[in-house]
């Protein structure tokens, strides 16, 4: 996984604001079916572990791996593209939130399908930035980050997935890029957007720009102006999904 050195670098604060969306969590762990056996592939802190199961944690980052609370499962330094597991060893893997940082992201879901007879993954589709008004108004260096990057599609044909569309919810717990949709403030909180790999990827001039300018709009009622069609909405759609193979 190529962003391990990232990882390393802005996960000491991770657990502030990253943590499990119970009503993310509940999909993910009906995908998984009546699975026993979970390898959990990218498993960072343990976020959507599923608590009812026997699961196998691969997180590269000691980071990461050192905030995984206690009681958590097992984990093992070990990157997506080579699995230490035989073939079929899990009746499933999953992994959130972590393919788009890994080196070869078709490799690593071929790992994942080699270990697993069944593999879940959540994964955000980045082709279009401006179904998102933070990327759309205020970051169109977001692009940049997937150029090189398999395609949704691609990662699906990859496996054989099917894809389900996963709503957000606007009291998202779990502070992801995405998370704050009806909360626009909250992007100007720095302990928000140290727990978002984003921030980091684009440069601190970049995000210093976008904090001024959205605070700027806030303040003068541009963003809710711009955005007012968002804020009678309890979820939104803005592109996260799910891939079942």
């Amino acid at each position: 996984m190529t962003n391990t050195p990232l990882y390393d670098a802005i996960g000491t604060t991770y657990t502030v604001t990253r943590r499990t969306e119970p009503r993310i969590a509940e999909q993910i762990w009906a995908a998984l079916g009546d699975a026993r056996t979970v390898l959990n592939v990218g498993a960072g802190t343990g976020s959507y572990e599923p608590p009812d199961r026997d699961v196998t944690a691969v997180e590269p980052s000691a980071v990461m791996q050192a905030q995984r609370p206690a009681g958590a499962a097992p984990c093992i330094t070990a990157i997506a593209e080579n699995l230490p597991f035989e073939n079929q060893s899990f009746d499933v893997a999953m992994a959130v939130s972590t393919v788009h940082h890994w080196r070869d992201p078709i490799a690593g879901l071929r790992e994942m399908r080699r270990v697993a007879r069944r593999v879940v993954v959540f994964e955000g589709d980045t082709s279009d930035p401006s179904q998102f008004w933070l990327t759309r108004d205020y970051l169109p260096e977001f692009a940049s980050l997937a150029v090189g990057l398999p395609t949704l599609p691609e990662l699906a044909r990859a496996i054989g997935a099917r894809v389900r569309p996963v709503l957000i919810p606007w009291d998202c717990a779990d502070g992801f890029f995405e998370a704050y949709w009806r909360r626009p403030e909250a992007y100007l909180d720095e302990n928000v957007r140290r727990g978002i790999s984003v921030w980091a990827r684009v440069g601190l001039d970049v995000e210093r720009r976008v904090v001024r300018r959205l605070g700027d709009d806030l303040a003068s009622g541009l963003w809710a102006e711009r955005n007012r069609d968002l804020l009678g909405l309890s979820v939104a759609d803005f592109g996260l999904r799910l891939l079942i193979s």
